[in-house]
Parts: structure tokens; C-alpha cells; sequence
């Protein structure tokens, strides 16, 4: 049973959206405050978290940037009232990997929550490792070194960097990336989303070279010479 991390202060939205995903056989612990939150994440095991962007003892936006830069890779999912372009921007930034905001519709949140967990788990069976240069992918257990050092990547940065290197020397379209990144199933999915994913991905594998390239109307590729 997968477990989820609510981090809500409503409490009437929160039990009421507790009770609707434990009735798809997940498991809810709910918490109102990111200390609480911290706590729980370190004690134990999650799947995916719910974050609000607002709690009483922070924002979540700081929040999410803090457990990745501790190494936290499951899936998170904002669910909060703030939803112009620039929060929703604000939260893939610091590694969040969906933006849904309230009033939201169970249904859609629940999809979305299994969405995630899918593509996180999704080389969880495969046994491969991929070679990229000075770059080691490890497909099972959702690593990147660099020259022998770990680079932490999002799940989401994760698969845009496989997605390209199982298509290398092809260019993939920006909307076949999005596509294969996040099922299209969301107004806030654009081109400023894949952007937004290709500058933080661009930026943690080395600013030595671009590996990552451009091209330019039509999306993005990654060649065997720019692993030289």
C-alpha cells in the first residue's frame, strides 16, 4: 500500500480529501505544520506528498527546496488556492513535480496522485544502467553520478534526462516530451513548464557544457558528441 504525506492546515479539506484518496487503498498521514512534516519524513517511508503552499510555520515552496536539496526524491504535489502562472512557475522550480489548485476535483486529484507514483516506480523493475559520458545513470535505483559524485535530480528532472538519452541523436518535440513527462492532463502544463525543467536540469548536470541541446521550433536532443 502506498503511503501519502498530506501536509494541510484545513482541517475539513483535509479530512474530507484524507477520506476520498483512503478509499483508493492509499494510505493518508496527515499533518498540519512543516515541522510535523519534516519529522515524518524522516521516520518514515512515503510514496508521494500533498503540499499547501501556505502552513502556519512556513511556506511550502521553501519547504519542498529543502528535502531536495536533502536528497528526498518522491514525488511532490502542491495543492493550494494560489494558482497564477508565476506560483505555479515558483513551485516546479524547487522541484516539485505537479501544481494542483483548489477547489480541485477529487477525481483529478486522485488521478494525478497515481500518475506520480507510476512514473516514479516505473524503472523500479528494471535492472539497466546507463552510460552518458562522464554521466551513470542507474534506471533501478534512480541515480546520476557524475564522475563518481551523486547528482540529485527530481523525479520529474529524472525522466526528462532518460526520456532524452533513450531518444539520443533524435529530437523530441516539446509536446511529445510533455506527453511522455506528465500526460497532458492539466491547464498548467505549457511550454514555461518544460522550460522550467530544462534550465534546472541543464543547470545540475554542469555549466562545463550545454548537454542538452536546442532545437530551435521544434524541442530538444542529446547526441553522442556533446557526451564527448
Amino acid at each position: 500500500m502506498d503511503k501519502l504525506l498530506l501536509i494541510e492546515d484545513d482541517m475539513p479539506l483535509a479530512m474530507a480529501t484524507s477520506f476520498a484518496i483512503e478509499t483508493e487503498g492509499f494510505e493518508v498521514t496527515h499533518v498540519t505544520t512543516l515541522k510535523e512534516a519534516g519529522a515524518k519524513l524522516n521516520s518514515d517511508s512515503f510514496s508521494l506528498v500533498l503540499l499547501d503552499a501556505n502552513l502556519p510555520d512556513g511556506d511550502g515552496y521553501t519547504f519542498c527546496k529543502g528535502i531536495r536539496e536533502q536528497g528526498f526524491t518522491l514525488p511532490v504535489i502542491f495543492l493550494t488556492a494560489l494558482d497564477q502562472e508565476v506560483n505555479v512557475i515558483q513551485g516546479l522550480e524547487v522541484g516539485a513535480d505537479d501544481y494542483v489548485t483548489k477547489p480541485f476535483r477529487v477525481r483529478e486529484l486522485i488521478s494525478r496522485i497515481k500518475a506520480n507514483i507510476r512514473r516514479s516506480q516505473v524503472n523500479s523493475s528494471i535492472g539497466e544502467v546507463m552510460v552518458f559520458g562522464a554521466f551513470r545513470i542507474d534506471l533501478a535505483g534512480h541515480k546520476v553520478t557524475k564522475e563518481g559524485e551523486n547528482i540529485n535530480l527530481t523525479p520529474s528532472e529524472f525522466r526528462l534526462f532518460t526520456t532524452l538519452l533513450k531518444n539520443k541523436n533524435q529530437t523530441l518535440t516539446r509536446s511529445a516530451l510533455l506527453e511522455q513527462l506528465w500526460d497532458i492532463d492539466g491547464d498548467f502544463v505549457d511550454d514555461n513548464t518544460l522550460s522550467v525543467y530544462v534550465k534546472r536540469l541543464r543547470e545540475k548536470l554542469g555549466s562545463d557544457k550545454d548537454y542538452i541541446q536546442t532545437v530551435r521550433g521544434v524541442g530538444y536532443m542529446i547526441s553522442d558528441k556533446q557526451a564527448d
